[in-house]
C-alpha cells in the first residue's frame, strides 16, 4: 500500500508539474491559477481522500488566503502598557506596539509567519494617572508612558500598510476626576452659598457631570459640602451627564480629532453606565452617537462593552451600532467553557448561536457579531481546566472562539495560554515574549501584580514547537481567514448524521444566504475520546481539519473519524 501511495503521489505531481509549464503563455497571474485549478481539481478528485488529507491541515490550508476589507475580522486585543517596552522603562509604549506589528500581521497573508490579526484593539492611551488609563484627564492627547501623537500617527500609518485597522479605547461615562472639567465644576460647586443651586450659564461644566444633594448608591461626596457626583466606578472616576448636549458636542469634536488622525472606529466603554439603569436612555444615546461617528466617518466600525445578559446587549443592537461583544460566549462560565467543562452538551453551542443570531438581526439586520473569549477584565482561560486534557481544552475554546461568527477578538497572550486571575492587575501582566524578566522590550507589568508563574512557556518556548498553543492559535486563525464564510455566515442545525451524540458533538452549517461563499459543515468533537461518525448524503468532502495532538481527521468508507478535541470542515 505505501509503494502504491507513493506512485499515486509522483504521478500527481509530475502531472501537475506538467501542467503548470504549459501554461506560462498565460501572462495574467490570476488567470493562470484559475485555469490551472480547473485542471487540478478533478485529477485530485480521482485520487484516494485518504492520500489527501495532509494538505488539508489547517497548517497548510491549500486554499491561499486573502484577508477581506470589512469589519469580519480577527482582532487582537493589547493592554498597552503591558505589551512591549521600546525604552527600558519597563512600560508597554505605542512605539514598541510598533515593533512588534510583524508578530500581529506581517502583511503577507500566504507566506507569513505571524498571527494573522488584521485589527488591533488599544486599551486606552490618553493622559491618565492610573496604569489601566481608563481615567482620562486629555481626550485629546497621549500619556506620555506610552509616547507622542506622532508615535501614534505613526503606529497607525504602519499598521495600514499591513491592512490592520486600529480601534481606539473611548471611554465617554466618565473622566478622571483630575479632567480641568471636572476640577472647574467642583470649585464651582464647593464656592455656592448654603441653599443655593448651581447656575450653569455661570458653570457649564457643573452640567457636565451629575451632581445632587440627595446621599445615594454609586455617588461619592464633595469634601466640606453637602453635594454628591455620580462616580458608579471609582469617585476618582466621575460620570458624565450625557444627555447634555454640551458634552455631546465635546464627545464629537473628540471622535472627529481621533477619526482625522486615522483611528478606523472606536471600542465603548461602560455603556450600560451611560445612565444607569435605563436601556432606552442608553439606546438613544449610542444611536446619536452611531449617527455622528458615521457622519464623519461612513466606514468607521463600533464595538460597545455592555456588560450584561444576552438579551440586553442584543436589546442595544437598536441603535445601529455595529458590534456589542458577545458575553455570554466568555469567560469561565460561558457557553465555550461550560461545554468544555461538561456542565452544557456541546449541540448547545450551534443552538445558541442560532438563537442569538435571531434576536441581534431581529434589532439590525446588519449587525457584526463581536465573539471573544477572555478580555483585561476576565481571568485568563489557562485557569478555567484541569486534568491531562487541560492544554486541549485550552486550544479549543481558542478556537470555537474564532469559528463564531463576526468579528473576533483575542486577547493579547491568550494564543501562548498566559495565565492571570484575581485581582485586575494579575488579568493584564506582561506579555511573554520570553521567561527572561529583564530581556530587552519586556515589561513589568502593574504595579500591585501578584507574582506567579506562567504555566505553557514563552512565545521564544513555544514558537518552534507544532504542538505548542501558539502554533495551535496560528492555525485557527489561518483556518478562520480561509473559509470567509466562517466569519460571515449564518449558523444552522444539521440533521444529516445519524446518532449523533449532542453531549459531546457539535454539529452544524454555515452559509451565505446570497451562495457568495460555498457552504461549510464543522463538527468539533468536544469530548476526550475520538469520534467515529457515518456521513450524510450531501456533505461528504473533507475540506480541512484542526486538531490538537498528533491525531489526524480521516474519512474512510463513509465514515467520518475526529481524534478527541478534533474540529473538521466539509464541503459538499
Amino acid at each position: 500500500k505505501t509503494i502504491v501511495k507513493v506512485l499515486i503521489f509522483s504521478y500527481f505531481n509530475f502531472t501537475v508539474f506538467f501542467i503548470s509549464s504549459t501554461m506560462e503563455r498565460y501572462h495574467k497571474e490570476e488567470d493562470m491559477k484559475m485555469k490551472l485549478n480547473n485542471i487540478i481539481k478533478p485529477l485530485a478528485a480521482t485520487l484516494p481522500l485518504t492520500l489527501s488529507l495532509t494538505a488539508c491541515n489547517a497548517s497548510s490550508v491549500g486554499t491561499p488566503i486573502k484577508l477581506i476589507d470589512d469589519n469580519y475580522r480577527v482582532t487582537y486585543q493589547i493592554f498597552v502598557s503591558s505589551f512591549y517596552d521600546s525604552n527600558g522603562d519597563g512600560i508597554g509604549d505605542l512605539e514598541g506596539i510598533r515593533k512588534k506589528l510583524d508578530y500581529i500581521n506581517d502583511g503577507k497573508a500566504e507566506k507569513g509567519t505571524s498571527l494573522l490579526a488584521n485589527e488591533i484593539w488599544l486599551t486606552p492611551v490618553s493622559p491618565s494617572l492610573s496604569y489601566h488609563k481608563y481615567d482620562v484627564m486629555d481626550y485629546k492627547n497621549i500619556d506620555k508612558d506610552f509616547g507622542t501623537l506622532e508615535d501614534f500617527k505613526a503606529l497607525v500609518e504602519d499598521c495600514h500598510k499591513r491592512n490592520i485597522k486600529v480601534i481606539f479605547d473611548l471611554v465617554m461615562n466618565h473622566s478622571s476626576s483630575e479632567h480641568p472639567w471636572f476640577v472647574e465644576a467642583v470649585n464651582y460647586i464647593k464656592g455656592l452659598r448654603k441653599g443655593e443651586e448651581p447656575d450653569f450659564n455661570t458653570c457649564p461644566y457643573a452640567n457636565y457631570y451629575n451632581f445632587t444633594k440627595k446621599k445615594q448608591e454609586g455617588y461619592a461626596p464633595i469634601e466640606g459640602t453637602d453635594w454628591y457626583y455620580e462616580a458608579r466606578f471609582s469617585p476618582k472616576m466621575p460620570d458624565f451627564n450625557l444627555e447634555n448636549e454640551a458634552v455631546r458636542n465635546e464627545f464629537k469634536d473628540i471622535f472627529k480629532f481621533w477619526l482625522d488622525l486615522g483611528v478606523d472606529g472606536f471600542r465603548l466603554d461602560a455603556v450600560t453606565y451611560y445612565v444607569t439603569g435605563s436601556i432606552t436612555k442608553n439606546t438613544e444615546i449610542l444611536t446619536w452617537l452611531n449617527k455622528t461617528v458615521k457622519e464623519i466617518k461612513p466606514d468607521a466600525y463600533i464595538v460597545g462593552e455592555a456588560w450584561s445578559t444576552e438579551s440586553e446587549y442584543g436589546a442595544y443592537y437598536k441603535s445601529g451600532v455595529d458590534s456589542f461583544f458577545d458575553f455570554d460566549f466568555s469567560g469561565s462560565d460561558g457557553v465555550i467553557a461550560n461545554i468544555l467543562k461538561g456542565v452544557a452538551p456541546a449541540s448547545s453551542f450551534a443552538d445558541r448561536m442560532i438563537r442569538e443570531d435571531e434576536l441581534f438581526s431581529g434589532n439590525n439586520p446588519h449587525y457584526v457579531n463581536a465573539p471573544f473569549y477572555t478580555n483585561h477584565d476576565i481571568p485568563r482561560s489557562a485557569g478555567y481546566y484541569s486534568g491531562e486534557r487541560r492544554v486541549d481544552m485550552i486550544k479549543l475554546a481558542g478556537a470555537m472562539n474564532l469559528l463564531m461568527s463576526g468579528n473576533a477578538f483575542i486577547y493579547y497572550g491568550e494564543e501562548l495560554g498566559m495565565k492571570g486571575s484575581g485581582r485586575d492587575e494579575n488579568k493584564r501582566a506582561p506579555m511573554q515574549w520570553t521567561k527572561d524578566a529583564n530581556a530587552v522590550g519586556m515589561c513589568k507589568g502593574p504595579k500591585d501584580m501578584e507574582d506567579f508563574e506562567m504555566m505553557y512557556g514563552s512565545l521564544e518556548d513555544q514558537k518552534d514547537d507544532e504542538t505548542s498553543i501558539y502554533n495551535y492559535f496560528k492555525k485557527a486563525i489561518k483556518l478562520r481567514h480561509s473559509y470567509p464564510v466562517i466569519a460571515r455566515g449564518k449558523t444552522a442545525l444539521y440533521d444529516g448524521f445519524e446518532n449523533a451524540n449532542p453531549d459531546t458533538v457539535s454539529v452544524f452549517t454555515r452559509s451565505m444566504a446570497d451562495k457568495s461563499y460555498e457552504p461549510l459543515l464543522i463538527v468539533i468533537n468536544t469530548s476526550e475520546n475520538d469520534v467515529s461518525q457515518k456521513l450524510g448524503e450531501d456533505y461528504t468532502k473533507l475540506e480541512s481539519f484542526l486538531v490538537t495532538g498528533d491525531k489526524e481527521v480521516t474519512i474512510k468508507d463513509g465514515t467520518l473519524n475526529i481524534p478527541s478535541f478534533g474540529i473538521a470542515i466539509l464541503t459538499r
